[in-house]
């Protein structure tokens, strides 16, 4: 099922990445094989929740694993790629197959909330869907924990998770330094010069550190859904102080590669030597790892 590009830019912080999201190798009607066993997920759930999972978000997986429902999830998508016990198969998040998914016999799928088809499907099938939708805010990352943690039967460790990342944002946030006139940045998605605003929960950890974003006049109306498309023009007019990357790894971008951009050697992030390279993972994905994001 083909989707529209602006879908796409919705979607990427599920994918985890927006320029690497292509096609996954393997055949898409094939349920993939997996690169780790647990133990049975059924005694793992107990009484009080699914014993086999399908998990079709790299983040959704990673706050799984976090409160401690790791060994009932029997499949992930491509892009699930941590923790490293993770089952990952080549399960498409990008075009995801039903048939695929079901043949893992999952008692919950969740899914991105992006392929209302597909929740349609694995409904008719009998079954349970939750829709994770890739989160706005740091509140909606803490609300998808705690609801995972209820569904599976770990609402307990979900809880204690959420208050643990909330400790430890505040704890890096006494260090961060105050300054008279804010730093400028730019978050840099991938080479087409895809950004993220402060009305993303990406946005809302930089401006928690005190960060301005220069990308926020680019899509004031909410058209692109905090994810617009910049130009060269408009990252040279702005001027930032600091430029992150979070496309090192998809794109090949380095400080070389951006100062080698027209017009972008004397931008003062180039000049101070400002170029932060992010991990594209933990840069996009509004799981537990939000802390260490915060913390680079």
């Amino acid at each position: 099922m083909k989707r529209t590009l602006a879908t796409l830019v919705a979607a990427l912080c599920t994918t985890g990445l927006l320029a690497a999201c292509g096609d996954d190798d393997g055949d898409p009607s094939s349920g993939g094989e997996t690169t780790a066993e647990t133990t049975s997920p059924e005694e793992a759930a107990g009484d009080d929740g699914p014993g086999r999972i399908v998990s079709m978000s790299a983040s959704a997986t990673e706050m799984l694993f976090a409160i401690g429902a790791g060994d009932q999830v029997v499949a992930a998508d491509s892009f699930s790629n941590y923790p490293a016990e993770a089952p990952t198969t080549d399960l498409s998040a990008y075009e995801p197959n039903i048939e695929a998914i079901s043949a893992h016999d999952p008692d919950l799928v969740v899914v991105d909330a992006t392929d209302p088809d597909l929740v349609a499907g694995l409904e008719t099938l009998g079954i349970e869907v939750l829709d994770a939708p890739a989160a706005q805010t740091l509140d909606d990352a803490y609300e998808q924990i705690t609801q995972l943690g209820e569904l599976t039967g770990h609402a307990a460790e979900a809880e204690a998770l959420v208050a643990e990342m909330q400790a430890d944002i505040e704890e890096i946030l006494v260090d961060v330094p105050e300054r008279a006139e804010p730093l400028t940045y730019f978050h840099e998605l991938d080479d087409l010069l895809y950004s993220v605003t402060s009305q993303t929960f990406i946005g809302e950890l930089y401006a928690m550190a005190g960060l301005e974003n220069i990308a926020d006049a680019a899509d004031v109306d909410g058209q692109s859904g905090g994810y617009p498309q910049l130009s060269a023009e408009y990252v040279i007019d702005a001027d930032p102080d600091i430029i992150f990357l979070a496309d090192a790894e998809c794109c090949g971008q380095t400080e070389e590669t951006v100062a080698a951009r027209p017009g972008f050697a004397t931008l003062s992030a180039v000049e101070a030597g400002n170029i932060v390279l992010l991990d594209e993972d933990i840069a996009s994905r509004w799981g537990p790892r939000v802390v260490d994001f915060l913390r680079t």
